[in-house]
């Protein structure tokens, strides 16, 4: 294998290593762990195949190969070389593709908060609106229920009969309860004589039995002498 070759080869290979490191610092952890546990996804054993080109590489630079060998081995490596730009291409499509669609979303969740915003506004408006709607519902029930204990009342004439009226009674009423209340107080007055002169009647009788008793216990001694 000439050197030219073996310099070009080399090369290309730094180039891949760098690429592979670009790569490898531009995905996160996340990312890593999820294509680990891939099988058959996208971009998977591209680290296997990127470790078996490096110790194919440094194999072939440090061994002596026949023409044949060599050339064989150099167009496995040209072929394992080829799949890994290929799959850090269609990465690096993917990598655009998915910063697009972060876009698309961070513009998709701006328009969420905007009609979200717009939404509780319109929210706050309606029950505004409710609450007005309410109030003049209320009002208009308590004018109803007014204006139907207004109907069921007599013209003012008739409510002035019913009032004169109504103070003669309450005039009869008072000299009636007037005249109660005298006698009330009168059979009081009575009641307390009455109570009193029970109370003396029933003090006399006391004093009465008390002096028989002192009577009939003096007659037994006046005999004894």
């Amino acid at each position: 294998m000439s050197l030219c070759v073996r310099a070009r080869m080399s090369i290309k290979f730094f180039q891949l290593i760098q690429l592979a490191c670009w790569r490898m610092g531009s995905i996160t952890d996340d990312e890593v762990i999820r294509k680990r546990l891939l099988i058959d996804g996208d971009g998977a054993g591209d680290d296997r195949r990127i470790n078996v080109l490096m110790k194919s590489f440094t194999k072939w630079c440090h061994s002596s190969f026949s023409p044949e060998e060599g050339f064989s081995q150099y167009q496995r490596m040209v072929t394992s070389l080829a799949q890994c730009e290929f799959s850090m291409g269609k990465t690096l499509l993917v990598y655009d593709m998915n910063l697009k669609e972060m876009e698309n979303y961070e513009a998709i969740y701006a328009d969420i908060e905007k009609s979200i915003t717009s939404a509780h506004e319109k929210i706050a408006e309606c029950k505004k609106e409710i609450q007005r709607a309410k109030r003049i519902r209320k009002n208009r029930q308590e004018y109803d229920a007014l204006a139907r204990v207004i109907k069921q009342h007599p013209d003012r004439h008739e409510t002035l009969k019913q009032l004169e009226a109504l103070d003669k009674e309450l005039q009869e009423l008072s000299h009636i309860k007037e005249n109660v209340e005298d006698k009330l107080e009168l059979r009081k007055k009575q009641f307390h004589v009455l109570l009193t002169t029970i109370q003396e009647l029933q003090q006399t009788l006391e004093n009465d039995e008390k002096t028989d008793s002192d009577d009939t216990q003096e007659s037994p001694m006046e005999n004894g002498d």
